[in-house]
């Protein structure tokens, strides 16, 4: 048997080396799955979620018949119902945060198509109205607002973060007059999400699947900023991400067929089906295994010196109160 030297040179042509690519096995399509559903129907749904959190939701004939009804999603549908026959299995929670109050935001309409491939794959989608969320700052914690969007956080296995890009990234408050300019919506919940409370982070160990739309020209630096958020928020974020340049010619009109604001088909539509799909996938693996994420070195070492400082505490007190009887007893 010939082996062939690492140091050999690659073959003309071959410059991405695909020689060194690992075998892969390429799943069967299962027919039996087209057009099957596992959303959840209004009789099953609290009306009062329904109302608040899904906003994304569309007419029974037109979510019998969009694009989203027809994708080849038969491997997630599988291991989503997989999932849901086991005992405790249950839906993956999951939250939708866009960027941009505008009434035709394009952030919102790129989130509201990604919750409807979420809800047909059986997950619990509830997304997050910014409207009314105070500036961040230390005073208002108990804003109904700001302690709306740490429960839906505490509740979620998974984030989904769509955001607008302006001047090549996430944008910043606006100094003039302290107001929040559009993009500023969305990073303005990220920081009213703590990475703690008490003994709760609120995000570690969630998956994460990030997404941006820009007006002008492709670009990825704001889906690199989320993941820089995502990872400081202690949240995997899965390796797909969407990015829809000029997002004013992506989505049809207000008044158009399926809706109307619907995604046209392209290679930007396919891409955000790739990222629903795998953040699904991702997340039905990892989270029976949240409290492994959460089991870190440093923490139950400062877990252990607190439980010691409060047995000498309380042994001491013991120790005190013994003696003061003692003391009475002489």
């Amino acid at each position: 048997m010939t082996v062939r030297s690492p140091f050999a040179p690659i073959a003309a042509g071959d410059l991405n080396n695909t020689q060194a690519v690992r075998a892969t096995i390429e799943l069967e399509l299962d027919p039996s799955y087209l057009g099957t559903t596992l959303a959840i129907t209004a009789s099953e749904d609290a009306a009062y979620i329904r109302q608040t959190y899904r906003p994304f939701l569309l007419d029974d004939e037109t979510t019998r018949t969009d694009w989203v009804s027809r994708l080849e999603l038969s491997t997630a549908l599988k291991m989503m119902e997989e999932g849901l026959r086991k005992a405790g299995g249950g839906r993956l929670n999951v939250l939708v945060i866009f960027g941009s109050m505008r009434l035709r935001s394009y952030s919102r309409l790129l989130a509201f198509e990604a919750c409807r491939i979420l809800f047909r794959l059986g997950c619990d989608v509830r997304v997050f109205d910014p409207s009314g969320l105070p500036i961040k700052d230390d005073v208002q914690h108990s804003h109904p607002k700001v302690q709306e969007l740490r429960e839906l956080s505490k509740w979620s296995d998974g984030h989904v973060w769509v955001s607008p890009e302006q001047h090549g990234n996430l944008s910043a408050y606006n100094p003039a007059n302290l107001a929040p300019i559009y993009t500023a919506v969305f990073k303005n919940q990220i920081d009213w999400i703590p990475l703690s409370t008490g003994s709760v982070r609120p995000t570690q160990g969630r998956t994460l699947a990030i997404a941006q739309v820009s007006g002008g020209s492709q670009s990825f630096n704001t889906v690199n900023s989320l993941r820089l958020l995502g990872r400081w928020m202690r949240m995997f974020a899965i390796p797909n991400q969407s990015s829809v340049p000029m997002a004013y010619t992506q989505f049809t009109d207000t008044d158009a067929a399926d809706g109307g604001s619907r995604m046209v088909p392209s290679g930007n539509r396919d891409r955000l089906v790739d990222c629903m799909e795998g953040f699904v996938k991702y997340t039905i693996v990892m989270r029976p295994h949240f409290d492994l994420f959460s089991d870190r070195f440093s923490e139950k070492t400062e877990r252990a010196v607190a439980r010691e400082k409060k047995a000498n505490l309380a042994a001491a007190a013991a120790a005190a109160a013994s003696a003061s009887k003692v003391t009475k007893a002489d």
